[in-house]
């Protein structure tokens, strides 16, 4: 009898064969923010540090990162145009029932134009719902300083916080860049390692990581129960999660990050981040629900971002920056088309793979499951005409190598994009 064999790879529980992952955050935010990964990254942009150049696409100064449609906050998402919805189904060939996809083009965003197949097609998204983690944070930090921004910068850069067993375990590595020696070390986040809000944040969004996930879970949640007190200090903190009965923490999470989504106008049902995403978290509280997204409820999310009602117009922008790709991009973002572009982007993957006669299991490449998610937010101008748009992928293709055919359905959606504009 043949063994089975199972694999199982989310973007939150990433291989360690798997490739170096983006950064994100303009290079020149360090002065802002005191993310010192972003530092780093500029020095070795200018061949000061090691770290890799970026693409055309990814230079672009923190000024010039921001939201696109702030004089359209009116826009819902249109109807799918049929003809639209059609040349972009055609991209998918065979496979087309494997996956849900919406395309929004808002380059004219008085005339957009919105594709869109089987967008209510639901499946777990893997680390794209860190973006709901970092929703959690920013909506807990507005409720308790509305009108302080000031104070919410503060508390983003001056809070350090202390890695735990809330950030076991994880594969992905993480950026430590130490700004007076101009020397980089690239490892996995152990119990003790310290950053600020900001940067943990930067470590969730850039390079996925599951610990640095976990933590901004953490603290999300302590933000949310003590409001105004927080930053507590590491005695209180774990006395906290020590003492609180596992009902009440479980009450505490959904309130964190379940509400947060009603609040901005998502229903529950069709977009959820339901549990931690490292064991030991998951452990210390239980989220009480699955994980899922449509790529209709991703590109509602996205739109709000852009029009900055996502929580309010400061954390839309925040999050938008923290989006940006300013490293090496990889599956849909790796796309030679967008070398160019401006990419705001999230991935997320999930495989799982048993014993076939003629089949060799890989990377992104499962035959029982085969989830690969990405959203993607485009800009570029080319002559004279500024592009604009936002693609949401999910597919569940099997036997096939995922983070490629997302690849090139980023190439194709950006030629069929720059052809409905004219400047193909």
């Amino acid at each position: 009898m043949m063994k089975m064999k199972v694999v199982l790879l989310t973007a939150a529980l990433a291989p360690l064969l798997a490739p170096p992952e983006l950064s994100a955050y303009p290079l020149d935010g360090y002065e802002d923010t005191g993310i010192r990964r972003v530092e780093g990254a500029r020095l070795a942009n200018d061949g000061l540090a090691l770290g890799g150049i970026q693409p055309p696409g990814a230079l672009l100064t923190t000024d010039e990162v921001d939201l696109r449609l702030l004089d359209h906050r009116e826009l819902s998402l249109p109807q799918a145009d049929p003809d639209f919805s059609e040349r972009v189904r055609a991209l998918l060939g065979e496979h087309a029932g494997a996956y849900g996809i919406a395309v929004l083009d808002v380059s004219d965003p008085a005339n957009p134009a919105y594709a869109e197949h089987r967008g209510d097609y639901r499946q777990n998204v893997g680390s794209v719902g860190k973006i709901i983690a970092a929703l959690g944070l920013f909506q807990a930090l507005a409720d308790a300083w509305p009108d302080d921004l000031d104070k919410r910068t503060q508390i983003l850069r001056e809070t350090v916080m202390t890695a735990d067993d809330f950030a076991h375990s994880d594969h992905h590595t993480v950026r430590f860049f130490d700004v007076e020696d101009r020397t980089l070390t690239r490892r996995k986040i152990q119990d003790g390692d310290q950053g600020s809000l900001w940067e943990y944040l930067d470590w969730t969004l850039s390079v996925s990581s599951n610990s640095a996930a976990a933590m901004i879970m953490r603290d999300a949640m302590l933000l949310r129960h003590f409001g105004r007190e927080y930053p507590v200090t590491e005695e209180r903190l774990h006395a906290f999660f020590k003492d609180t009965p596992g009902g009440e923490l479980t009450r505490l999470f959904q309130q964190t990050f379940w509400e947060p989504v009603t609040r901005n106008e998502l229903k529950l049902d069709q977009i959820r981040q339901g549990s931690f995403f490292t064991a030991q978290g998951k452990k210390n509280v239980a989220g009480g629900g699955n994980s899922y997204a449509t790529a209709r409820s991703l590109m509602q999310l996205m739109l709000m971002m852009e029009q900055g009602r996502l929580v309010d117009e400061w954390s839309s922008r925040q999050l938008k920056r923290l989006l940006y790709m300013t490293e090496r991009r990889i599956r849909y973002a790796s796309a030679p088309e967008l070398k160019d572009a401006a990419v705001y982007f999230k991935s997320g993957s999930l495989y799982k793979c048993k014993a076939e006669e003629g089949f060799t299991c890989g990377q992104y490449k499962g035959n029982v499951i085969n989830y690969m998610n990405s959203v993607a937010i485009v800009e570029q101008e080319i002559e004279g005409s500024k592009l604009h748009y936002i693609v949401i992928v999910i597919s569940n293709v099997l036997r096939i190598n995922s983070a490629q055919e997302h690849q090139s359905l980023g190439t194709a959606i950006h030629a069929l994009i720059k052809e409905q504009h004219g400047t193909d």
